[in-house]
């Protein structure tokens, strides 16, 4: 469907179209009363090739020093480099002839700096480039700032856990993905210091640049004779305006998504490999962030690992620390007898992947699989064929489904023979069938690799099919960790069965060796004695399964609701004071009735806390 503005934004956006459309066109007919035949064409060309030569070489120095500064500002929270960005924007705010003037503040003849130069730096060639450096710089410097501040940082931290030390990094990651914006900026820097007049005509009336000579032609001998000046001006203007614009559309293609891609191959077969690998990891992590506190300890027994946690917990942070790409407090990483956190991230061999799996935009997915500075050729050509890529290697992500670009991320990260891999969320953004596919292929994937795999997720489903061992974390602390069947099988709190999300599971008292409390006014005689003492908070829990309809049963409980969970109906029931969810098709079983049910106290389970 076309979308439409609101009638007066097209009023308003139609008369500023056509006052700045409207000078075009009053000239067209001035053209005629040019006076073509007393054109000096010796001045006239001087004057163009002095501008041309002139904007070119101010551009070329606003390049090397306006490229690193844009990023420096783009990088940098501090008031000083805030400051730094408002001054150097200043020269946009100036009236050109009072820029002129701060200049020969600066280097006229009677300053230091022309004492010290025999004022060559007015007057001159030089001068004019010093004038169109000063007030054409603020155009690419803004553009580089936006467009640096606009390429995620989590491009630059994927290719330092690829072996990218920091100059690698910008000049073959960041600037190239920034460069589309920069290009436009450094056209309109240009075309600004072709035009500049009023600061040179104050720092170097000689030699004349186009503008200049444009004024004395007009001063002396009228418009007839200046009419023949504007056309390589308004050549020249055209000619960079369009560059600008097809700079900016050329690579705007990038930046969109093809969310509905082709996932038919996501369901990559498994190739058994031999893992006959020791290596775990272990780790000791401490740092504050604001109000925010993280402390971890953890040193798993097995390779296959998740961190689970919602949102603020600290999971990602943990993940960067392990990698390297934070400093904390404490931040101690062993993996077998290898101490890492001594090591860079470009040292560490790990691959990162992080959310949107850090596929680079302006790469093809061959060009990705060949980035890692460690990258080894035959194991590249393995995990093509393997994860099924070679038809994808002449594409750029934006080319690519979900699970493609999660393949080729595996893949680029495998090439390096990465030791341990880190996934943040890697499955957060995609439907649920699609999810599914995904995970099936990881952890088929899992079983061929000897990496230390640790998976940060929201998803505690998630987490039971990709990690033998988990890691519960809140506020940035161990709620519990453990392997999988212990940790959800006896969650160490409330908290952590919630989080878990887990059902029938309580916190009681211990009354008699062989009687429980539940909660409320519920009360069980167990099947047996039990180690714990009489009077202990214990965890429990009961299967959900061991509950049932009957009109024999020794409970009473209220239906509190019904709910739909994956397609099964399940019944939320209340026995004196405490929950329970049942599946159940019984279709007596409605919101409000109230029923007896038979408990199974065999199955039931404790354990302290």
């Amino acid at each position: 469907m076309k979308r439409t503005a609101a009638q007066p934004l097209w009023w308003l956006a139609a008369l500023l179209a056509v006052y700045l459309c409207a000078p075009f066109l009053a000239s067209i007919p001035q053209v005629g009363a040019a006076d073509w035949h007393g054109v000096d064409w010796t001045s006239t060309l001087s004057a163009v090739a002095v501008s041309a030569g002139s904007a070119s070489v101010a551009s070329l120095v606003i390049l090397l020093g306006g490229v690193p500064l844009g990023y420096l500002l783009a990088r940098s929270n501090s008031r000083k480099a805030a400051l730094l960005g408002f001054i150097v924007q200043l020269p946009l705010a100036l009236p050109p002839l009072t820029s002129g003037v701060l200049l020969l503040f600066l280097l006229g003849p009677y300053s230091w700096v022309g004492q010290l130069t025999g004022g060559a730096l007015t007057d001159s060639f030089t001068g004019i480039v010093l004038a169109e450096t000063f007030v054409a710089a603020p155009f690419l410097i803004i553009a580089a700032r936006s467009a640096f501040a606009a390429v995620d940082p989590m491009f630059e931290d994927v290719a330092a856990t690829l072996g990218h030390r920091a100059g690698s990094r910008f000049f073959r990651v960041t600037l190239p993905v920034a460069w589309p914006a920069i290009s436009a900026g450094l056209a309109l820097a240009w075309l600004r210091a072709f035009g500049e007049f009023g600061a040179t005509v104050m720092v170097a009336y000689h030699p004349y640049s186009l503008p200049v000579y444009t004024y004395v032609v007009f001063g002396g001998q009228g418009l007839p004779a200046m009419m023949p000046l504007l056309l390589p001006t308004l050549a020249i203007a055209v000619a960079c305006a369009a560059l600008s614009i097809y700079s900016r559309q050329g690579r705007a293609s990038l930046s969109q998504e093809l969310v509905n891609g082709d996932d038919a191959d996501d369901n990559v077969p498994a190739h058994p490999m031999l893992d006959d690998d020791d290596r775990r990891l272990s780790i000791v992590l401490k740092k504050r962030l604001g109000s925010f506190d993280l402390d971890i300890e953890w040193a798993p027994r097995t390779r296959r690992l998740a961190i689970i946690g919602t949102s603020g917990s600290g999971k990602s942070m943990t993940l960067r620390l392990i990698a390297g790409l934070e400093a904390g407090q404490t931040a101690t990483v062993t993996l077998g007898t290898t101490p890492l956190d001594a090591l860079p991230p470009e040292e560490r061999r790990i691959g990162y992947m992080p959310q949107d799996y850090g596929l680079f935009p302006h790469m093809t997915v061959a060009q990705q699989l060949a980035f890692p500075l460690s990258a080894d050729a035959a194991s590249a050509r393995q995990w093509v064929d393997q994860l099924g890529l070679s038809t994808l290697l002449a594409r750029l992500p934006h080319e690519l489904s979900f699970g493609q670009r999660q393949r080729v991320a595996l893949a680029r990260a495998l090439t390096q023979h990465s030791q341990l891999l880190l996934f943040d969320e890697p499955f957060a953004a995609l439907d649920t069938p699609r999810r599914r596919r995904l995970q099936q292929s990881l952890r088929a994937l899992q079983r061929e690799i000897s990496a230390v795999t640790v998976i940060v997720t929201h998803d505690p489903d998630e987490a039971a099919l990709l990690a033998d061992e988990v890691l519960l974390i809140e506020h940035g602390r161990v709620l519990q960790a453990g392997p999988v069947s212990d940790v959800f099988e006896r969650p160490a709190s409330l908290r952590v069965a919630e989080l878990l999300g887990l059902h029938n599971v309580g916190q009681g008292r211990l009354i008699q060796a062989n009687r429980i409390e539940l909660g409320g006014e519920l009360r069980l005689d167990m099947a047996g004695h039990t180690a714990i003492p009489a009077g202990q908070t214990v965890m429990w829990r009961l299967p959900a399964l061991a509950i049932t309809p009957s009109d024999e049963g020794a409970f009473q409980g209220t239906v509190d609701g019904i709910e739909l969970r994956r397609g099964d109906r399940y019944a939320r029931l209340r026995i004196s004071g405490v929950i329970f969810d049942i599946p159940s098709d019984d279709a007596r079983l409605r919101t409000g009735t109230s029923h007896r049910f038979s408990v199974d106290i065999g199955k039931l389970t404790i354990w302290s806390v």
